[in-house]
């Protein structure tokens, strides 16, 4: 119930044992879609509920929670039009969402498990302006929470649905209409090349984004460190400390209100005295200062391409920019390793969860790997030795060859279901000869028929060399999978046998490898080495793919990933 609040035992004893069952809470929120709104300020709605709540006789609970409520009264700033998008479903055939507003999901909490009797709205719209929340509010009124709204009185009937009905309708509609007006006028602006955001340090923000002024006093200080840094003899460093002895400081900004703030002033509806401070500049606004191309006269459009701005002039040139880019390219320093360490299996083994990978460390003369996985992972095993990949690797190589008791079923069954292939391959034979008769035919009625065609309209230049090239294109596709399937099943089967037996030699050669020697063999045939728990999944290479599709998993179909034979329990078919 406590929600993370800091609750007394004695308020939260008090609410759970019903003693606020019969009284009122009033709830005031502050949209941040329609803030020219009058109706929307918090003074406004807080005197109107209070006088409801006189002339209904209904009595506020006078308690006070930190960071929720004070004197029965929550007060909120945030729009009820935001919906969350993400279902979870349960058991019981329940489905849950979030609430975006924090203060009035804790709101419906207590009204649900009749902590009080009811709330008061000033209207609908103070409620929710999303079909989500308003169908809370009806699930609540249902279950007989009694929910007053000052502008409007909903009959407990069909009327009195209707209206609601109507009234929820307009709510939504205006606040989808508010977002669209917002939208498209900024579209607009950015298309026009208008600053719609605030300018950075050098101009003057006067809460007009048509007009962004140059600062008297920090613009030219700004072009002189694009100056500075052209020559070889300032660094960013230099530049900062330069700055800070000109006297040069960033705008006034107030820090960031903390969430105890927040709430304060959704409750008191003030505005906090925090003092705005201005900063001296670092190293990395000294980067982002010479970085930005704002400097030379230019906003972004809606496609994210500079453009020529209307709201504002440029404080240094395209050149003098330009120049400052190059230096500092060539300043560019990797911030990885100059010579990448000699690990074996660096980069090659992955969490089959998420994707990290296994990073080689050496520790007392044994090289381990392990694994940074991202919040949540479920994978245990976030490390192993070299010894114990390599030998996990070694099994599957060995066990990608066939077994002698594979190679007897293989030679058995050769005859039949190669005859069986042979026969589809010739069926399909006769199917493309047909096909390829039709198109012959074809070609050659457009080829003897081709002014006839143009003369009647029936095509047009451009459709007739369209259409032959279509015709011709099936032609050839039909010719090269003739060519293809000419190739001898039999002669594949005896391939794959034959890579079965070259790959037991590669067994042999791998177990007395050194570690760079494995890891050469490694990336011959695997493409793709996962681990999750104990098991080691993988994928070949294109070419082991027949070798490879003989691992299915007991009562299941192939997947695409297949588990290392020596950890999990599987059963070997061969097909092809």
């Amino acid at each position: 119930m406590s929600n993370n609040l800091n609750i007394s035992k004695e308020i939260l004893h008090d609410i759970e044992s019903g003693k606020y069952r019969n009284y009122y809470l009033i709830y005031v929120r502050k949209s941040t879609d329609d803030i020219e709104n009058q109706k929307n300020s918090i003074k406004f709605q807080k005197s109107e509920t209070s006088l409801h709540a006189f002339r209904e006789h209904l009595q506020i609970a006078q308690l006070t929670i930190d960071g929720f409520m004070v004197n029965g009264i929550i007060s909120e700033r945030h729009s009820a039009f935001k919906e969350g998008t993400e279902l979870l479903f349960g058991e019981n055939n329940s489905v849950q969402y979030n609430i975006e507003r924090p203060k009035f999901h804790r709101l419906v909490k207590l009204l649900s498990k009749e902590y009080f009797k009811g709330v008061i709205f000033l209207c609908l719209d103070r409620a929710s302006r999303n079909k989500g929340d308003e169908m809370i509010i009806r699930k609540l009124m249902k279950a007989g929470v009694d929910i007053h709204f000052v502008l409007a009185k909903y009959d407990k009937n069909s009327a009195g649905e209707l209206h609601m009905d109507i009234d929820g309708v307009f709510t939504q509609h205006s606040s989808r209409n508010t977002r669209e007006k917002v939208t498209m006028t900024m579209h607009n602006k950015r298309a026009q090349g208008i600053c719609i955001h605030r300018a950075p340090v050098g101009y003057l923000n006067q809460g007009q984004m048509e007009h962004k002024p140059i600062d008297p006093e920090r613009a030219p200080i700004v072009r002189k460190l694009f100056e500075m840094y052209t020559s070889e003899n300032w660094s960013l460093a230099d530049l900062a400390r330069w700055a800070t002895e000109q006297g040069f400081t960033m705008p006034p900004m107030r820090r960031r209100r903390t969430q105890e703030e927040i709430w304060a002033e959704d409750e008191d509806d003030i505005r906090l005295d925090i003092k705005a401070v201005c900063r001296p500049p670092k190293y990395n606004t000294i980067h982002k200062m010479l970085t930005n191309p704002f400097y030379t006269g230019k906003v972004l459009n809606n496609e994210g391409v500079w453009i020529k701005s209307i709201s504002h002039k440029p404080i240094v040139s395209e050149d003098l920019f330009n120049r400052v880019q190059t230096r500092l390219r060539k300043k560019n320093k990797s911030v990885h390793y100059a010579k990448v360490l000699d690990h074996p299996l660096r980069g090659i083994v992955r969490c089959a969860l998420c994707q990290r990978v296994y990073t080689p460390y050496p520790k007392k003369g044994i090289m381990y790997y392990g694994v940074r996985c991202v919040e949540n992972c479920s994978n245990p095993n976030k490390s192993f030795n070299f010894t114990f990949i390599t030998e996990k690797i070694g099994e599957l190589i060995n066990n990608l060859s066939f077994t002698e008791n594979e190679l007897e079923e293989l030679d058995a069954r050769t005859g039949t279901e190669i005859a069986l292939l042979e026969a589809k391959r010739l069926n399909q034979l006769d199917t493309n000869e047909r096909k390829k008769k039709r198109l012959r035919e074809d070609l050659a009625y457009l080829n003897a028929n081709r002014l006839t065609l143009l003369k009647t309209g029936a095509f047009t230049p451009e459709k007739i060399v369209e259409e032959d090239d279509r015709l011709n294109a099936e032609l050839i596709a039909l010719q090269d999978t003739e060519r293809i399937s000419d190739v001898s099943m039999r002669e594949t089967v005896k391939d794959v046998v034959k890579l079965s037996e070259l790959l037991k030699n590669v067994y042999l050669y791998y177990a007395l490898a050194n570690p760079s020697e494995k890891e050469e063999i490694i990336k011959e045939i695997f493409s793709e080495l996962t681990i999750n728990e104990e098991t080691l999944y993988f994928e070949c290479k294109t070419g082991l793919q027949p070798l490879k599709s003989r691992f299915v998993s007991v009562g299941g179909p192939k997947q695409n990933r297949t588990a290392d034979s020596s950890l999990q329990t599987r059963r070997y078919t061969t097909y092809l």
